[in-house]
């Protein structure tokens, strides 16, 4: 019997042979990365903020945190087939406008009401314009100079950027772009725990651990952020080195925990992107068929994919009917399985549900 060698793989030849795991690589490459961006804004390491040292830490751990969690969900069957389709289906021409839906406008939300909307604006913005000032700052791709003249220079991977007035409106902005972003983000949290209070439902559903406790470790960094600008001004720096640990340790407790709860949604956010575009592309190919109602819910490949992807984990749904559960619409679905109990075939019955075209 003849062996075809050419088709066995050969052991130290890809880059991948080098590491222990997907997570091994990906948290190499990116804190090498991390480490070459510093290397070249600093100037090799000679315009380093040493105050700074403990968010350096606590984000390094964050990203060890997100790549772990990152790659286990990704890892998953249904996650790795959308995402495989979804990325080769990045560059359609509605790629744009989905991305300003999902990640700039939150236009989704727009259907659950106008509160929970700017709720999300508030909360979402706010900690994104938080991230966008503090990494740069951390890792010193951004730092500032000020010359005996009053003229502030902003300094960006190395490079002079801008030179504005000391007492100008963009050096303004620049002095509180953190704090905006706390005002945002704590007047989001108040919205959200308002509503988690005081709606029935929301109560219901809610728990200490898993629900509210983000909530209070974001209010948590942006009163102890704004506690610092408030001693700096009107203290005239008394209380300042304690209230800057405090803070210190509140960002850092709220990066590690951030990719493990349910703040994880945060930077998992742009994934939607990729989701939306697999619904849409094949919902445009061709729609399924409910097999009881007749109604079209989902597109063709999904509801194939669904079949393979149970398939894959030895989870069938086959129906003594001749049909697989997957090819029920969501009303259905739910009529077909109580029928499975009482022994009375609902699914059967051509009655919609009275909310199941509900929003929100």
């Amino acid at each position: 019997m003849q062996v075809n060698l050419n088709t066995a793989k050969k052991p130290g030849k890809s880059v991948n042979d080098a590491f222990a795991s997907h997570f091994a690589k990906s948290m190499f490459l990116t804190v090498s990365g991390i480490v070459i961006l510093s290397f070249i804004a600093t100037r090799m390491f000679t315009h380093v903020d040493l105050n700074l040292y403990g968010y350096m830490v606590g984000t390094v751990v964050f990203l060890g945190g997100f790549f772990y969690r990152f790659i286990s969900w990704g890892e998953r069957p249904p996650t790795k087939l959308f995402i495989k389709k979804g990325l080769k289906l990045l560059f359609r021409k509605t790629t744009p406008k989905t991305a300003t839906e999902q990640l700039v406008t939150y236009r989704f939300i727009w259907n659950r009401g106008l509160y929970r909307w700017t709720q999300h604006i508030m909360m979402g913005w706010g900690c994104v314009l938080a991230l966008m000032v503090t990494f740069p700052l951390v890792f010193g791709w951004m730092y500032f100079t000020m010359a005996d003249n009053g003229m502030y220079t902003i300094v960006f991977m190395g490079m002079n950027l801008m030179t504005v007035p000391a007492d100008g409106f963009i050096a303004f902005l620049s002095y509180n772009a953190l704090n905006i972003s706390a005002v945002m983000v704590i007047t989001g949290v108040c919205m959200a725990l308002y509503r988690r209070l005081k709606n029935m439902q929301a109560r219901a559903e809610q728990t200490f651990m898993y629900d509210f406790m983000p909530l209070y470790l974001l209010l948590f960094v942006s009163i102890t952020g704004l506690a610092l600008t408030f001693i700096n001004i009107f203290l005239h720096g008394f209380g300042h080195q304690a209230m800057s640990l405090i803070h210190q340790y509140s960002v850092i407790i709220t990066l590690i925990y951030m990719p493990f709860g349910k703040l994880a949604h945060i930077p998992f956010r742009p994934m939607s992107v990729l989701a939306r575009n697999y619904r849409e592309h094949y919902s445009e190919q061709a729609m399924k068929e409910c097999k009881v109602c007749g109604t079209e819910f989902v597109s063709v490949e999904q509801s194939n994919d669904v079949i393979d992807v149970l398939g894959t984990n030895d989870i069938e749904f086959a129906s003594k009917e001749g049909f697989h559960l997957a090819e029920l619409c969501l009303p259905c679905r739910r009529k077909y399985r109580i029928a499975q109990f009482s022994g009375f075939a609902t699914h059967q019955v051509k009655v919609k549900e009275a909310n199941q075209n509900a929003k929100g």
